[in-house]
């Protein structure tokens, strides 16, 4: 399945893609958030999506409503790692987003005053179906509902410089873009294969594929759910292949008026401009 939430902000709709477009789901689920998340499968069991009326494509919103935890893995990827003139990590680098960074796949990337470092990372980031407490890495990926594709932006200074605190360089609202779909495990298959993208004014800066990733979903999962419990709906973003601003020579910032686009194999597009807030 392919889960959207399509309408203006605040009130958007949940949907589902269809071979002809997309189905409001309105009349079955009231919208798409932590707790309808676990019963979604069964709600949508035996429903018959030409039945249910379409919904014309506007913007796209957050296929999630919203989240309880965005947590995400740094320097996840060994040549990301070297870029960032830091060692290849021996477990996991964990810290968090604000969930108040959510916004929609195709939603302004709004630079608060001051920022004048700021930064990209195209990430595949998984969303959880069901707690996950203490569970091995054979049992990991049974407790993923699916994926979308994040841009993980990411304001330099405020991560690194002065006490380094990396949550305060990535929780602005709006740097946490996610969707344009939530697409369920079952759909995507092996997380582990898949291409990924980056581009800013139309030049390519960044391109991978999951499969060189440092630890992969599996491992994330279990490694997380013996430090917290992992529970629906909350977001993992698991890193990003080299090619972001910071690793470049000389080092190369976002600015007002730039646009990125974004993209993974099978989770769709982003595509973005960059404003500034007004004071």
């Amino acid at each position: 399945m392919k889960l959207v939430r399509i309408g203006p902000k605040g009130a958007e709709k949940p949907a589902i893609a269809t071979e002809s477009g997309f189905a409001d789901l309105s009349s079955v689920i009231s919208d798409i958030t932590p707790e309808t998340l676990a019963d979604l499968p069964s709600a949508l069991k035996g429903v018959d999506l030409s039945s249910l009326p379409a919904i014309e494509p506007g913007r796209f919103g957050s296929p999630i409503s919203r989240t309880g935890h965005f947590i995400a893995i740094g320097l996840n990827y060994a040549d990301h790692a070297a870029e960032s003139g830091m060692p290849i990590p021996a477990e996991p680098v964990v810290f968090s987003k604000a969930p108040s960074c959510l916004s929609g796949p195709d939603d302004d990337v709004v630079l608060p005053q001051g920022v004048e470092k700021a930064d990209w990372e195209v990430e595949l980031a998984v969303v959880i179906g069901r707690e996950a407490d203490h569970v091995s890495r054979a049992d990991a990926l049974d407790h993923v509902f699916g994926y979308m594709v994040c841009n993980d932006v990411s304001e330099r200074a405020w991560q690194i410089e002065g006490t380094g605190q990396w949550i305060k360089g990535k929780s602005a609202p709006t740097f946490g873009p996610v969707g344009p779909w939530l697409v369920t495990a079952d759909e995507v298959g092996n997380p582990q294969t898949l291409d990924m993208f980056l581009d800013v004014n139309g030049k390519r800066c960044q391109t991978g594929n999951t499969t060189t990733m440092i630890f992969a979903i599996d491992e994330i999962i279990s490694y997380l759910s013996r430090h917290m419990v992992l529970m629906p709906g909350d977001i993992i973003t698991t890193g990003t292949p080299p090619g972001v601003g910071m690793g470049m020579k000389p080092q190369t910032f976002l600015k007002e008026g730039d646009t990125m686009r974004l993209g993974i194999a099978g989770l769709g597009e982003q595509n973005q401009k960059v404003v500034r807030r007004k004071a």
